[in-house]
């Protein structure tokens, strides 16, 4: 199993060490990034990826060591602590600069296949919001399966985090990697996403847009192939 972990940012608090505990637990080969310091650009707004191509962007060159350890791994893994009730900056720019992948342009066929997991942490509340935040990314993409995880460790370090609060993250993530092990084998994307997909299938085939409409067309998307059946 290969995993990807995205760290939203680049200190290695509570977020850091529960992302690197789940990944322990489903084992196999992980990759990892720290936002800002392995990427932390700004979408400029420029459009180039939607209207011409993804590579038209400014920061491309820059991204694509992330771009390819997502589209390899078999498990994704977005990790951010909770600022303010959201996601961090450096998470917010960073799935920015992926918004040509959204299913209303140009998904990645690969991430059909794909487990996302989402975890957020904070001293107090917040991380339904924030795993919010990465998970319409995620979905968006056409991610198989997202999964979400929040905790409150009421701590602002992961070394005051009591024993009894880390015996119960433990827990749930002996359960949440036993849940994506399971399903790895014949992973395939929820109904709420192939419903999406096919919606997205019809408006492609008299597209606003000819990159993304050329696109789906080469696909055959805009026909009866289907990524997940591929």
């Amino acid at each position: 199993m290969k995993i990807t972990i995205v760290h939203g940012q680049s200190h290695q608090g509570s977020t850091y060490h529960i992302s690197e505990m789940l990944a322990r637990k489903l084992g196999g080969e992980v990759t990892e990034f720290f936002l800002p310091r392995d990427f932390g650009e700004f979408c400029v707004g420029c459009t180039r990826c939607f209207g011409e191509s993804e590579t038209k962007c400014p920061h491309y060159e820059k991204l694509s060591p992330i771009t390819k350890a997502l589209d390899d791994a078999d498990v994704i893994i977005l990790a951010s602590p909770v600022y303010v009730y959201h996601a961090t900056g450096a998470m917010k720019a960073f799935l920015d600069h992926y918004g040509w992948r959204w299913m209303v342009h140009r998904p990645e066929e690969k991430m059909f296949s794909k487990q996302v997991v989402c975890i957020s942490t904070a001293a107090g509340s917040g991380m339904k919001s924030t795993n919010k935040d990465m998970a319409h990314s995620a979905f968006f993409w056409g991610a198989a399966r997202i999964y979400r995880y929040g905790v409150a460790v009421m701590e602002t370090s992961w070394e005051r985090v009591g024993g009894k609060k880390k015996q119960k993250i433990e827990k749930k993530l002996d359960s949440l990697a036993r849940n994506i092990r399971k399903r790895q084998k014949s992973v395939r994307p929820s109904v709420k996403t192939r419903a999406f997909f096919t919606v997205m299938s019809i408006m492609q085939r008299h597209g606003f847009n000819k990159a993304d409409a050329d696109y789906w067309a080469a696909k055959g998307w805009t026909g009866k192939k289907r990524p997940w059946k591929s």
